[in-house]
């Protein structure tokens, strides 16, 4: 839906600490030591300019509340232990590199980042919201067919961290079952709006059979700052292993899909794979 920079009417970033989670279910992630708290961030985020209001102008909209209403998700206990950490890296994956979109689907902009993946042939995740999914689903059903991986971004894009358990099952909850009904299959990963988890997120997320994941590389795309700007950090970032976050909704994103054309050839002609993470 909006990118992870932005409350409610306003985005910023929240770091995420360093660190891996406290199980093994993933092939290709090496687990953090039992217990480990995850930290939030110490700082509240600092409010950005928020969209125009003439939605002509913008390439989506959204309802920046919970929704309710609807039949209840269904859920299961978690099988413990329970994660205290997201993935923000990959280290067994070798000369590769994890390239993720969030608050999308958006019909103007996913199309092209769709575009240059599939002229690469190469697979990356996205991190789709409920509302857009919803109104979007013949673009999920076109993520999913050209073999990307669909993660779970909440419903509304909240912050997490202010909602109660309810709230939480509610957001995550709603935006797996509309993934499902377009895909046929349930998500097996989510990532927290804002970067923001807390316990009450790891553990309706290992309810619904997700792993969570962050991100290693911040383009900070959602801050318009050149398509150069964005290759910059891209490249500057490139390792084995790192998770890469940019947008492909939530505003005006075609700095990020100009950014994409040039920095994807150029990685692979580093001799970098781009591929996504496989559940055990």
């Amino acid at each position: 839906m909006t990118n992870d920079q932005r409350l409610p009417g306003r985005r910023t970033l929240l770091r995420l600490a360093a660190g891996l989670g406290t199980a093994g279910a993933v092939r290709v992630i090496a687990a953090d030591p039992a217990g480990t708290p995850f930290r939030q961030p110490a700082r509240p985020p600092k409010g950005a300019a928020g969209p125009p209001a003439d939605l002509r102008t913008r390439s989506s909209g959204y309802r920046l509340s919970p929704m309710t209403g609807g039949a209840a998700p269904r859920f299961r206990p978690a099988a413990p232990p329970v994660r205290t950490r997201p993935f923000e890296a990959l280290p067994e994956i070798g000369r590769a590199m994890v390239l993720t979109f969030d608050d999308g689907p958006d019909p103007i902009h996913t199309p092209h980042i769709l575009a240059t993946l599939r002229e690469h042939d190469v697979r990356a995740m996205f991190f789709v919201c409920g509302e857009m999914a919803d109104d979007n689903r013949d673009l999920v059903r076109a993520i999913a067919a050209d073999g990307h991986t669909i993660g779970n971004h909440s419903w509304s894009h909240p912050l997490v961290t202010r909602l109660s358990r309810a709230g939480v099952r509610d957001e995550l909850g709603r935006t797996s079952d509309v993934i499902e009904r377009a895909t046929g299959a349930p998500p097996s990963w989510y990532r927290a709006p804002y970067g923001a988890w807390n316990r009450c997120s790891f553990e309706t997320g290992a309810e619904l059979g997700m792993e969570p994941m962050a991100w290693t590389v911040d383009t900070l795309d959602w801050t318009r700052p050149g398509a150069g700007a964005i290759v910059r950090r891209v490249r500057a970032g490139a390792a084995p292993g790192v998770v890469v976050l940019s947008h492909d909704a939530g505003g005006d994103r075609s700095q990020s899909v100009a950014a994409l054309r040039r920095y994807l050839p150029e990685l692979l002609d580093d001799g970098y794979r781009i591929t996504v993470p496989r559940r055990r």
